[in-house]
């Protein structure tokens, strides 16, 4: 059987970086890890291609050598989705589809012959089964929730590694909290399913011996939900990366509990993470206790923020606007949130009501759910249900808070004013000099940043303060200096993406307020 592995196109988002990821020469900043598992769970006597469409095409020649064609792929990602389905379709092609937006919204893919859904563990040998006994179609389901210790290496091997700014792997599943917007404890459960230490190594071995010496980001949607198996996997991690000279730097995913547990964060430092996403999304605290998210009311948000910094991870932080009863001026605490914490890198969206979730379900018995069958959920996308404050002015507060986030200068001094107080890194790889590509890369930021832009007057005095009074940490600075060359652009995405779907949805309810009633 001969596999051809799709992973569709994604639009732009908060998280694209193709201003960042052209000045270092690569393409994409994370692999498709769903679809190489995917690879390593089917059987081994297949042949597989797995294509990036956000690297490349499909090739003639690809479509033409596939037996049968899988995709995978995100509600964020599902226009160029179902465009693959339909051409492997067109081909004459065995099509199987699986993944978040397939588990989520099976009826939006029912073209395709086969739906893996759910976690694949258990309904991919289903659907071999069904294979090997010639069936042509079938859907496959389950509610069991299996354990990720039976999950075999990712095939990395099928990856165009060049192409990848970082790598992605998986210790654990599920997060223990009850965020009613959240749809991976819909997907994944809320108890937490971790590897053991030792099968992670065994993938960390195996990007190893590919050559792998970049990022490696952690997927897991809340790396410390388990935290008695975290840290039994980080005292072991740290020995490996200590044996092999701290080859992989890593970046992860958390909850804001993480400040509370100063071992747990020494851990992570002494194993190389440099940086943590962390789900703030409101410092209003009636919207967290109304959304659910009790775990960001048990202590000051600004004073965690401030202690994960200290301890060396630098943070990220999503942040929402549009939650019921949220009052007026949202935005601008948000930004004075994001000021005071020096939270360098803030992803700002307006709630979503995610297909399942505890959201959805009590906005649909509210009859709240709009008709967005053609939104995908992205940043750039208006809000899909009624909010108890105008959409309107939601929208605008969204438009000019992401703006005044990311202009030039607001955005540099704020990188600087984590940078300053970040504790430096204790892991010390062997010296390497830097490659050309790097070298052109930093030439690039220092001319833009530093001699063309007005913000050299900025640029300048924060480099040299950083040199001197927290020199071990100049590089991650200036690599993060390096992201508001993606912000700039994305900022003016989102005011021109957002101010043409308002006018739309405003014209749409004028029209709706002016048709007289039928009787």
């Amino acid at each position: 059987m001969r596999v051809l592995l799709i992973y569709p196109v994604f639009p732009k988002t908060f998280w694209s970086y193709e201003k960042i990821l052209e000045l270092v020469d690569r393409k994409v900043l994370l692999p498709p890890l769903g679809l190489i598992t995917v690879a390593a769970i089917l059987p081994q006597k297949w042949e597989y291609k797995l294509v990036d469409r956000n690297i490349r095409n499909v090739t003639e020649a690809e479509w033409q050598w596939a037996d049968l064609v899988i995709i995978s792929g995100m509600i964020v990602q599902k226009n160029d989705l179902l465009a693959q389905i339909a051409a492997a379709k067109q081909r004459g092609k065995l099509v199987a589809v699986g993944g978040p937006y397939a588990t989520t919204l099976p009826q939006e893919v029912e073209s395709a012959d086969f739906l893996i859904l759910d976690e694949g563990e258990i309904t991919l040998p289903m659907f071999v089964e069904a294979i090997e006994k010639g069936e042509t179609s079938g859907t496959f389901r389950t509610q069991e929730k299996p354990s990720v210790t039976i999950t075999p290496i990712p095939r990395y091997d099928l990856l165009e590694l060049d192409a990848y700014d970082s790598m992605s792997i998986q210790f654990s599943r599920g997060c223990p909290f009850q965020c009613e917007f959240c749809d991976i404890i819909v997907l994944y459960g809320r108890k937490p399913r971790t590897k053991t230490p030792e099968q992670l190594l065994k993938e960390l071995d195996c990007l190893y011996q590919l050559g792998w010496r970049r990022t490696v980001f952690m997927v897991d949607d809340n790396f410390i939900g388990n935290k008695r198996n975290v840290k039994l996997l980080l005292k072991e991690l740290k020995i490996w990366q200590a044996e092999h000279q701290y080859p992989f730097s890593f970046n992860t995913e958390a909850s804001i509990d993480l400040a509370a547990d100063p071992e747990l964060m020494e851990l992570m430092v002494n194993c190389n993470f440099g940086a943590v996403f962390l789900g703030i999304e409101t410092p209003d605290e009636e919207s967290l206790e109304f959304t659910k998210k009790f775990q960001n009311t048990r202590s000051s948000l600004t004073e965690s923020v401030d202690k994960i910094i200290r301890a060396g991870l630098r943070p990220m932080a999503g942040f929402i606007i549009g939650f019921d009863g949220e009052k007026k001026g949202a935005g601008d605490r948000i930004i004075k949130f994001v000021e005071e914490a020096a939270v360098p890198t803030a992803m700002f969206s307006m709630l979503q009501a995610l297909p399942n979730t505890a959201l959805w379900e009590r906005l649909q018995k509210e009859e709240r759910l709009l008709d967005t069958s053609e939104q995908d959920g992205n940043q750039t996308t208006l809000m899909n249900f009624t909010p108890t404050r105008s959409i309107e002015d939601i929208a605008r507060e969204y438009i000019e808070t992401f703006w005044q986030l990311y202009d030039a200068k607001v955005y540099l001094n704020r990188v600087y004013r984590c940078f300053i107080k970040l504790k430096e890194p204790p892991c010390k790889p062997p010296f390497q000099f830097p490659s050309l590509v790097d070298l052109r890369a930093l030439a690039i930021v220092i001319w833009r940043q530093g001699i063309k832009r007005d913000t050299r007057w900025l640029f300048w005095p924060n480099l040299f303060s950083i040199l001197k009074h927290n020199p071990g940490v100049w590089d991650r600075y200036l690599t993060i200096c390096a992201h508001n060359e993606h912000f700039l652009e994305y900022r003016q995405i989102v005011r021109q993406q957002i101010e043409s779907q308002l006018e739309v949805f405003l014209a749409a309810s004028q029209k709706k307020e002016k048709q007289p009633e039928l009787i």
